[in-house]
């Protein structure tokens, strides 16, 4: 079974990266960040709550978080394998994420660090800003969503590496260097 995670600062091409390996995997990508801006857009009570967070480049809650990822993960197309692109994001969702999984036999194969120099990231993100239209990617907040990746998230590689299953990718290229960097990694 294939479950892996990918983690990266945001603009590092996770979700890019993602939609290729899940075709050819044959498994579905969780993106959090798809699933919580499909809750903005449709105006949820979860959507309006995680707008708040996301507009000021803050994490959304773990219980918000971890409710929407137990949840999906036991979806019937998921029985295979899955790919999850932005979550974990902190130490404490990685607890609970094994959690989930122990109880189901599972486990994770490999996290994918997708690793990208701040000032590359926040020129893809201005760029990506501009082709989208994403309130959430503007220079302030792009630069609190580092900060706020740096601080909770990076102890994740630490968290991963003990368990012996973490891989770190260059994730500036051209996209096809970076994937075959990435299916190296999974062979």
């Amino acid at each position: 079974m294939n479950s892996i995670i990918f983690m990266g600062p945001p603009g590092a091409g996770k979700g890019t990266q993602a939609k290729i390996l899940c075709d050819t995997l044959r498994i579905p990508q969780i993106s959090t960040g798809d699933i919580l801006r499909a809750a903005v857009k449709n105006g949820t009570q979860m959507g309006l709550e995680a707008k708040r967070y996301m507009d000021a480049g803050d994490l959304v809650p773990d219980s918000v978080v971890i409710g929407i990822i137990k949840d999906r993960l036991v979806e019937p197309d998921c029985k295979n394998g899955f790919l999850l692109d932005g979550f974990p994001r902190t130490v404490e969702q990685a607890d609970a994420l094994d959690k989930i999984l122990s109880t189901e036999g599972l486990k994770i194969k490999r996290a994918i660090n997708l690793e990208v120099p701040d000032q590359e990231l926040l020129e893809r993100l201005l760029k990506r800003a501009e082709i989208e239209g994403r309130s959430d990617d503007n220079e302030t907040t792009i630069k609190s969503r580092l900060e706020t990746y740096n601080k909770k998230t990076l102890p994740l590689l630490d968290y991963y590496a003990a368990k012996g299953n973490l891989s770190r990718v260059n994730g500036v290229g051209n996209l096809d260097t970076v994937t075959k960097l990435i299916e190296k990694e999974l062979a």
